[in-house]
């Protein structure tokens, strides 16, 4: 018993720890190497975080930029994406929908898992990722975001470990979106009041000529705003322009 107190006791000053040393840092980079060094408090050597937008499927690429952030193993990190395994994840499958943090052993011995996601599982492991632990963290837009602790011996979690890693997880991840959100809006292009108005009822499903008739203007003019938009924000298509005006914060549905 005094054994788990003096644990307790220890894990609640590493993440006291962590969290007021994140408040002085102000970039992705540093705040994920001190998650890594509080991460070695519950020896865990590998620590991965990939956050989602809501019309984004898979990760990108590693090392993309700060919405994919880990230390894996390099070897495992080429392998993962060599092999598609962005495409079947467990790990993200059952993140999207799940709240709370789960050990990997649960994914893996649960029976609608497919023995190509237990073999997924079963090579992480050869490359020393033989045990892991991953929070959830779902945002009110749809979007969401997976941490993982990763160990490198088979064993499980100790549940009283679990909320300390949740909670050093959570805030990670909220200056982190904070930062990307505050990116994204740096970066987004600028469109005119009309261009916006054409966006938002092209993304509502509107033909060119419904929205001539809602906004009073021509059917010609509507196209001809749709086509400067379509250029500022480099997109094939509409449907494309439409995706990244809201990812971008343009309009909102």
């Amino acid at each position: 018993m005094r054994f788990r107190e003096a644990a307790t006791a220890a894990f609640a000053l590493a993440l006291g720890r962590f969290l007021d040393q994140a408040e002085g840092v102000n970039e992705c980079e540093e705040l994920f190497d001190l998650l890594s060094a509080f991460a070695l408090n519950f020896d865990c050597p590998w620590i991965a975080y990939g956050s989602l937008t809501p019309n984004q499927r898979v990760l990108k690429p590693v090392q993309s930029g700060p919405g994919v952030m880990l230390n894996y193993p390099e070897e495992w990190q080429k392998r993962y994406f060599e092999m598609g395994y962005a495409f079947i994840d467990p790990i993200i499958k059952k993140s999207r929908k799940r709240t709370g943090a789960f050990p990997w052993s649960e994914v893996y011995n649960d029976e609608s898992t497919t023995e190509i996601e237990r073999r997924f599982f079963d090579e992480a492991a050869t490359f020393g990722l033989r045990s892991g632990l991953s929070v959830p963290l779902h945002g009110p837009d749809g979007s969401f975001a997976v941490m993982s602790f990763a160990q490198s011996w088979d064993r499980q979690f100790q549940k009283q470990t679990t909320p300390y890693l949740e909670l050093a997880a959570l805030h990670f991840h909220q200056r982190v979106d904070n930062w990307l959100k505050s990116s994204r809006i740096e970066s987004a292009p600028s469109l005119s009041i009309r261009e916006k108005e054409c966006m938002l009822w092209v993304a509502r499903g509107k033909s060119s000529w419904d929205i001539g008739t809602i906004l009073g203007i021509s059917k010609n003019t509507v196209n001809f705003h749709m086509k400067n938009v379509m250029r500022k924000l480099d997109a094939a298509s509409r449907t494309v322009a439409a995706l990244k005006a809201v990812e971008f914060g343009i309009i909102e549905l």
